[in-house]
């Protein structure tokens, strides 16, 4: 896949791991993309370990995410949606939390679950854009470290591993923007997706992604060829 292609997976990857730091951080204890982490979290909760309604706000993250993976598989279903529109509904949901966030309009308990319900929606619309994963590397790593055990390392395994650095990349943003200015600690998810849709958009030969349609190719981080 050409640079600008591999470079929009990259931002999104890094997108990915500053909006779950950015939830984790500042809602608590639940995660906006990251849903097997969400389910480990609500079976702790279940036996009453954690914190208080963590069972509450992962049942919001699962709900959320499961709604914006729907808008994304409708938007790529029978009337093919450009991945600019997906993209764009995407920097608009984490657009709308940034500025929730950064005015300090976020006050309440339940104001906290309508940010984590924007985030997750626009993680789930992510899980659309691509067949290869931008938003869960579990399959990624495992594929991987598999090639590396039979010494079948392939020429795209530069890009793997700069996606899983990108997720480390982006949550490490996330937190010090947390730490240093707090208002601003949303901001980092909305400009990495924003930086996709510019690459996507801007005039160029080749290079785009498409529509995720289906299952995530094995090849592309999920070894067992299901998500």
């Amino acid at each position: 896949m050409p640079w600008r292609g591999e470079g929009e997976l990259l931002l999104l990857s890094a997108a990915s791991g500053a909006a779950d730091a950015f939830v984790f951080l500042c809602v608590g204890q639940v995660f906006a993309g990251v849903m097997t982490g969400n389910l480990v979290l609500l079976g702790a909760s279940a036996a009453g370990a954690g914190e208080d309604g963590v069972a509450l706000k992962v049942a919001v993250a699962l709900g959320a995410y499961f709604c914006g993976v729907a808008v994304g598989a409708r938007l790529t279903g029978r009337r093919e949606a450009p991945v600019p529109v997906l993209l764009g509904v995407e920097v608009v949901l984490l657009g709308a939390a940034a500025v929730l966030w950064g005015l300090e309009l976020v006050t309440s308990y339940g104001d906290r679950l309508g940010l984590l319900a924007l985030v997750a929606v626009a993680m789930g619309v992510q899980g659309r854009v691509r067949v290869t994963p931008t938003n869960y590397f579990t399959g990624t790593l495992t594929s991987l470290a598999g090639r590396v055990a039979l010494r079948e390392l392939r020429g795209g395994d530069g890009w793997v591993l700069g996606r899983l650095a990108a997720v480390v990349v982006g949550a490490a943003v996330a937190a010090l923007a947390e730490r240093w200015w707090s208002p601003g600690a949303a901001l980092g998810a909305m400009a990495m997706a924003g930086g996709a849709l510019v690459l996507e958009t801007v005039p160029g030969r080749g290079g785009r992604l498409r529509p995720g349609k289906g299952k995530p190719r094995p090849d592309r981080g999920n070894p067992a060829g299901a998500a």
